[in-house]
């Protein structure tokens, strides 16, 4: 619009185009920031400068020039608008066939919007707590296919590693990763100290000993149902640098958690640890579909995203880019925030009720996101199952909680675990977890509690003060 203004002042009025050309400015000046610092801004962008940012990032991909003429098998052709419009005109995806991460020489636009989202998400990663943090790659698949595309590297790195140490955590992806992988799985049992389930760093030295150079890597957790609790990160990290064997860190909803990534930090300054897996969607409130695979140099992320086969949707990324560009660096800590505000608030009301009913929210200090509170079956009417209760909350438009009952077994794969939900297999008392994750408001909190108190006067025998349903 510079080139036009000119002509422009003409038609309108030179002090009005003048006034109209400096806010074109601004925005260009941003952008131009945004490329050279590749960081998030201070405040969030409006819509419409998000928007002719990627309008402008489209336009340099080869599908959008005008009289372009595809010669080739793939040539970002699409035939629905309104495809095109949802995936705002870029089509090319991200990376080429050797390389996840590598620049299209017909997608100029694309390859730019993911350079600088990767920069922008190495940004967040060091702000959160992860300081040592070197580099990072965005894959369009989701946390489990991440945690398989990173086992699936140590395996090169690592040809005679086939067994995987992993502490003992009930979701059935990552039971199965490893498995897919093509690996033997030890499972780790954890401690119970107080109410909490923690690391047995004893059994996985001894596991380290036992296999020897056949271990391809230890796989720890940070975030987690209660009463689970994080990895002993550090010190399992000391044992890998010891043993010389790869570390890999499932933090699939870790970065919303300034313990979660303070953790990751201390353990790759004291010890080992070689790459660590994210969610997107749980992290960053995008659709599912796409995980952050970050590590603590550049080299090790280098090679990951050469191994990785074929070129990728970016559609994940571009919701992601969208988003950070949306919230800022205020937005998104402020929901860090108030995240923290919401777990203080719902692990007191969920005392409350707790005290009420003859029941108490388990001592989990070091999970800051879940919380588990018990469910004794002495306390339910005669004909009640415990599961009731989860399925009573899911019919009154509450998701996302889970009823442990402590009891009967699953199988994935090859491995069958007992008590399956529990972590463990000896946990002495059912109970139901919910979560305080980012997006959550004190507003849910207290439909929530309401919710569960009128389902627990329902189903509950105690009276106690407060009860006389």
């Amino acid at each position: 619009m510079e080139k036009a203004a000119v002509p422009a002042k003409k038609l309108v009025g030179a002090s009005y185009i003048e006034q109209g050309c400096s806010s074109l400015r601004s925005a260009d000046n941003a952008t131009k920031h945004l490329i050279e610092q590749r960081r998030l801004p201070q405040r969030g962008w409006s819509d419409l400068n998000i928007k002719r940012c990627i309008n402008e990032m489209a336009l340099m991909d080869s599908n959008n020039f005008d009289g372009n003429v595809g010669a080739g098998e793939r040539e970002g052709r699409v035939y629905s608008e309104l495809v095109k419009q949802k995936n705002c005109y870029l089509s090319h995806g991200m990376g080429r066939s050797g390389d996840i991460a590598a620049n299209q020489p017909k997608a100029a636009g694309s390859a730019l919007m993911c350079r600088i989202t990767e920069g922008l998400v190495l940004d967040v990663l060091k702000s959160s707590g992860c300081t040592n943090t070197k580099s990072c790659v965005v894959l369009p698949v989701a946390t489990g296919m991440a945690l398989l595309t990173s086992l699936l590297y140590l395996r090169q790195c690592n040809p005679n590693g086939s067994v995987v140490i992993w502490p003992r955590i009930d979701q059935g992806t990552c039971v199965k990763t490893p498995q897919t992988a093509g690996c033997q799985l030890e499972v780790v049992e954890p401690l119970l100290e107080g109410d909490s389930l923690v690391t047995d760093v004893g059994r996985i030295e001894e596991l380290l000993r036992h296999h020897g150079d056949k271990v391809l890597c230890v796989m720890s957790t940070t975030s987690c149902f209660a009463p689970r609790t994080p990895d002993k990160l550090v010190h399992i990290a000391e044992l890998c640098k010891r043993y010389n064997t790869a570390h890999l860190v499932n933090n699939a909803y870790g970065i919303q958690c300034t313990r979660c990534m303070g953790l990751l930090n201390t353990a790759s300054l004291n010890g080992r640890v070689d790459l660590y897996v994210q969610s997107l969607d749980k992290n960053f409130m995008v659709p599912v579909g796409g995980s952050i695979v970050a590590g603590f140099t550049k080299e090790i992320i280098s090679s990951l995203s050469q191994s990785y086969p074929g070129r990728g949707s970016s559609a994940p990324i571009l919701d992601l880019f969208i988003t950070l560009l949306s919230m800022g660096r205020e937005g998104f800590f402020q929901l860090l925030e108030e995240r923290n505000k919401v777990y203080t608030k719902l692990k007191r009301k969920l005392e409350e009720v707790a005290s009420v009913y003859g029941e108490r929210v388990l001592e989990t200090p070091n999970n800051q996101i879940s919380l588990a509170f018990t469910l004794t079956p002495s306390n339910y009417k005669e004909n009640c199952k415990l599961t009731e209760i989860g399925s009573k909350l899911f019919t009154r438009n509450v998701t996302g909680a889970r009823v442990v009952t402590c009891s009967g077994s699953k199988t994935v794969g090859k491995i069958t675990l007992q008590k399956w939900g529990s972590h463990s297999n000896n946990y002495p008392t059912p109970y139901i977890t919910f979560a305080a994750a980012v997006g959550m408001t004190e507003a849910d909190v207290d439909k929530l509690v309401d919710k569960f108190g009128q389902i627990l006067a329902k189903l509950s025998c105690v009276v106690s003060q407060g009860n006389t349903d």
